[in-house]
């Protein structure tokens, strides 16, 4: 089960809106569902709130956005998990995913990093990678050399809402994620929206009737 739920980002004005702070879109919005407000807590470097009866959870859970900037979002991560006894496999991470279109997201445990530098400092300050990711989809600017100045810059309006309508969707699946059943909240998440149906055949409509001219 879920017990801690981080997103990454950087903090400031002026990263506030970029595609590189979608893990914090997300945060943001779970804490307006559940009525929370983050706080600033020096001893996690990072904003926290705590939910002490979230719905589907057993004890209390965390949300946090780390304050370090992304590059030492494990410093923050792994000051709260240390404090509180939380297991890797009991965090959440939410964060932006190149390798993904916006409109799309995946769930998973473990793997690599991708060159995500939160969560690789993360899988270095656990001491493992054995957490759960949600990954949100932002696109790929096309070239490698072009990633680190697409990531910092605010997407399109189209893209953002195409990355809150993730966020919105994967709402749904966060109270089984505390629950931990796991495999029903992937199902959720990566459910395809249903297919419309084909529209019926319109019913062939009768010819009007035409009136014959009044003979001389």
């Amino acid at each position: 089960m879920i017990r801690l739920l981080v997103g990454l980002g950087n903090p400031g004005p002026e990263y506030e809106d970029t595609r590189h702070n979608a893990g914090f879109w997300w945060i943001d919005g779970l804490a307006r569902g559940l009525k929370l407000s983050l706080q600033p807590d020096k001893a996690y470097h990072g904003l926290v709130a705590r939910a002490n009866h979230a719905p589907g959870a057993a004890g209390p859970i965390w949300l946090l956005e780390p304050m370090t900037y992304m590059n030492l979002s494990g410093k923050s991560v792994a000051a709260l998990a240390r404090f509180y006894k939380i297991a890797p496999e009991e965090i959440l991470a939410v964060h932006d995913e190149l390798d993904l279109p916006p409109g799309e997201m995946k769930f998973k445990k473990g793997g690599g990093n991708g060159g995500h530098n939160g969560l690789k400092d993360m899988q270095a300050q656990l001491g493992s990678g054995d957490f759960w990711r949600l990954r949100l989809g932002i696109g790929h600017p096309g070239h490698k050399a072009e990633v680190a100045g697409y990531v910092l810059r605010k997407p399109p309006l189209a893209e953002r809402q195409a990355v809150e309508d993730c966020i919105q969707k994967s709402y749904d699946a966060v109270e089984l994620m505390l629950r931990g059943e796991m495999d029903k909240a992937l199902a959720r998440i990566h459910a395809k929206p249903p297919r419309p149906k084909p529209p019926r055949p319109a019913a062939a409509q009768p010819a009007p009737a035409t009136e014959e001219a009044p003979k001389p």
